[in-house]
């Protein structure tokens, strides 16, 4: 089974080597970094531990995940991965998790694997009682709205690629990953929680870290839940 990964960076020159050294490379065949417009040294430190470096000037979450999913789109066929893993740049999670999600993925033959903060540890501070609280009503309303059970929207995750492309990801910025999870319960994806560690960020948070992300997130992720509801 092929892994490759993906990882969204903007300005994580102080912690993206740490996540490049603590991933367990055995396991992965390729890594991308995607400089989602950095003003530092990022693409510069993650190509110097091994990573392909991709750059989108559009800034956001989701575009940056996009561009990496553009590139990968044009490999040949037979260099297609099976299986890609998403994960942040702020070394916030804990790469080593990447092993049991991978294992949980494979040994339950699962689609899509999500590193639930909320059912393993989050250190204190590393989750503000905004994002809290948004976890909490957002899995709410999905489970309400889809039936599918879910404990959190963190970005540490694992899915099949074929399985990615049947969702048709699109949202740019704050809604890429309650869209994969939304998408996946009306396309009755096989899913699973792994419990994952979690500390505070390097650096200052793109969205918790400020009033505009903090709104500008909770506002999408409440407007693609509905509206996938209304469309079916």
């Amino acid at each position: 089974m092929t892994i490759d990964v993906i990882i969204p960076a903007l300005n994580e020159e102080k912690s993206i080597g740490l996540v490049l050294q603590h991933l367990t490379r055995n396991l992965l065949r390729t890594i991308y970094v995607v400089d989602n417009g950095s003003t530092d040294r990022t693409g510069q430190i993650a190509a110097l531990h091994g990573a392909i470096v991709l750059v989108q000037p559009r800034r956001g979450y989701g575009s940056a995940c996009l561009k990496a999913l553009e590139y990968i789109s044009n490999l040949p066929e037979s260099q297609k991965p099976d299986v890609i893993a998403f994960l942040d740049a702020d070394f916030s999670d804990d790469p080593q998790d990447l092993i049991r999600m991978i294992n949980k993925l494979k040994d339950n033959e699962l689609d899509l694997v999500i590193g639930s903060r909320v059912l393993g540890h989050a250190e204190k501070g590393s989750l503000t009682t905004v994002q809290r609280f948004g976890n909490s009503l957002s899995t709410w309303l999905i489970k309400k709205l889809f039936s599918y059970s879910f404990t959190d929207l963190g970005p540490f995750r694992l899915i099949r690629y074929q399985a990615l492309l049947k969702l048709g990801m699109k949202d740019p910025d704050y809604g890429w990953t309650v869209e994969m999870q939304v998408k996946a319960a009306l396309q009755k994806l096989k899913t699973a929680e792994v419990p994952v560690n979690y500390k505070k960020r390097i650096g200052k948070s793109k969205v918790s870290g400020t009033i505009r992300g903090i709104f500008g997130a909770g506002s999408k992720i409440l407007y693609i839940i509905f509206k996938s509801y209304v469309k079916g």
